[in-house]
């Protein structure tokens, strides 16, 4: 371990610790680098690196304070390395996306309201209207999973969601699925995902998700072997 990554473990600490609360400003950089013993040159470097985690914030002319430490600000950078990913590190997603998922999809069952279900269903029915517009369909698709998700009331996992969904597969995929015509056949498995949520039936809407994600990740496997291994995740077709 570097000096650099033992100064940001020694902050880490206090924050675990309780000794600095979210929204807390940090003591004077030369009272903090003396009271846990380190350089000044070290602190600086290890707050620039929490700074850019979302942990710190710097307040110009005011001081450097620890953030609210908000899953969704925290996880913020999750969907940028997603766009990154090729090939076969694309299936793997979807593998995470086939088990988060369903499950999310299982709680919003469970308590979504019908502020919730009304959201949902302008999705749908925008994507219904869509026809051949990816462009289109793509926005409506991520809102309708986003929409869902949130109606599960569990932030973190929500924020793992929206960092895993990847808007350029997406995207990708509803290009594929207009081209090979099956792109009724997703907005269906979209109108059965909302008919079990407005069930309130659980298992309904965990079987519903996980046929949905399951028929996304066999289409992205069969054009990724089509493609070859090393696909990129921006490839057109």
């Amino acid at each position: 371990m570097s000096l650099t990554d033992k100064a940001i473990a020694r902050i880490r600490e206090l924050i675990h610790s309780g000794e600095l609360l979210p929204g807390a400003k940090l003591p004077p950089e030369q009272q903090l680098a003396s009271d846990l013993g380190l350089s000044r040159n070290l602190m600086r470097e290890a707050v620039k690196a929490l700074v850019v985690a979302r942990v710190l914030e710097i307040r110009r002319g005011d001081g450097t304070y620890v953030t609210s430490l908000e899953p969704a600000l925290l996880l913020e950078g999750l969907g940028a390395a997603v766009e990154l990913l090729r090939g076969d590190k694309l299936l793997e997603l979807m593998e995470v996306r086939r088990l988060f998922e369903p499950i999310a999809t299982g709680l919003a069952a469970d308590r979504i309201t019908e502020e919730n279900l009304a959201g949902i269903k302008y999705h749908l029915d925008a994507m219904t209207r869509a026809g051949d517009d990816v462009e289109l369909l793509n926005e409506h698709d991520a809102a309708f999973h986003r929409a869902v998700v949130a109606s599960a009331g569990n932030s973190t996992l929500a924020t793992l969601l929206e960092g895993i969904s990847g808007r350029t597969v997406r995207a990708r995929v509803w290009r594929g699925l207009v081209d090979d015509r099956a792109g009724d056949r997703t907005v269906a498995e979209h109108r059965a995902i909302y008919g079990a949520l407005a069930a309130r039936d659980r298992a309904l809407a965990e079987a519903a998700a996980l046929i949905h994600v399951s028929t996304t990740e066999q289409w992205l496997r069969e054009h990724l072997d089509q493609e070859g291994p090393q696909s990129g995740a921006g490839s057109h077709r």
